[in-house]
């Protein structure tokens, strides 16, 4: 067995970038008492969730990754002896900005960054006016505990993200996430929601044969109910762990990376692609018009 302990840190966030920081680093700290070997961030979770409302306030948030945060991440994670996953307000050039998550290895090193590929813009998630789409690609690192894959928030829902970056090597899938209900909002709609955001989830991990692990935040910001539940599901789907909906939480989960390839060859996915027939996936739909 191949055992990897996955921390959890689902906070609430507040008007300073100094105490969320500070909570997270906390949560980062208890996690590895509990003995995690890889710690995720939840989306964003050194601020507020300025996407909310449309306001150049925020901008002045950003910063260059690396840059100082990630230093003092690179710092607590040699420090620990944690992977660390951290989603940051990213500034690359004048009016150029990402939602960026920052891979940091147990030894301190910083192994690189993924720009969030899919973009919102609902109501109360105005996040294309804030955020360029990202440009990396779908990737993995190798960390010292295992070959990681990050995709962020709005990413979670497709399909295609999941499955390129599970081809490129990845054992796990981290999704930090800002995700909630609007205030108000009709409890059966609600209850909808969340079930769909958990199923397409569990659909990845299904499909890819590799754990699925969602760190979400939780509070009430702007219009936003943020639900938490921050879940962690196995190469079959199942949700081994799942945190409440309301409370601030550090967890940390066992997961066996052996069970990929006991899943791949029962369930053999993967080997039954067909390749040669997908091209139209690059379309953005197939009505056959010229």
């Amino acid at each position: 067995m191949k055992i990897v302990k996955i921390g959890m840190v689902q906070n609430c966030c507040l008007d300073s970038v100094k105490e969320n920081f500070s909570k997270a680093e906390k949560g980062i700290r208890e996690a590895a008492k509990k003995g995690a070997n890889i710690v995720c961030l939840q989306e964003l979770f050194s601020s507020l969730y300025f996407c909310v409302k449309e306001d150049y306030e925020p901008f002045k948030l950003a910063e260059k990754i690396p840059g100082p945060k990630t230093e003092i991440l690179q710092s607590i994670a040699k420090e620990l002896g944690v992977v660390i996953i951290a989603s940051l307000f990213e500034k690359r050039a004048e009016g150029i900005y990402h939602n960026t998550a920052t891979i940091i290895d147990a030894d301190g090193a910083y192994l690189g960054k993924y720009r969030k590929m899919h973009i919102p813009d609902d109501p109360s998630f105005y996040e294309k006016f804030y955020f360029t789409p990202g440009d990396t690609g779908f990737k993995s690192w190798q960390t010292k505990f295992g070959k990681i894959g990050v995709l962020i928030c709005w990413d979670q829902w497709y399909p295609e993200a999941a499955r390129l970056t599970a081809l490129s090597g990845a054992e796990i899938l981290f999704y930090p996430t800002a995700i909630g209900w609007a205030v108000g909002e009709d409890k059966k709609v609600c209850e909808n929601q969340h079930n769909a955001w958990q199923t397409i989830q569990r659909s990845h991990a299904i499909a890819n044969g590799v754990p699925v692990v969602s760190v979400n935040r939780v509070g009430t910001e702007g219009n936003i109910n943020f639900w938490g539940k921050s879940f962690v599901a196995n190469t079959l789907g199942e949700i081994i762990f799942e945190a409440s909906s309301d409370k601030e939480e550090v967890s940390v989960v066992e997961i066996d990376l052996d069970q990929s390839n006991i899943t791949r060859t029962h369930w053999p996915f993967l080997r039954d692609r067909r390749i040669d027939s997908y091209n139209d996936i690059t379309k953005r739909f197939n009505d056959k018009e010229q």
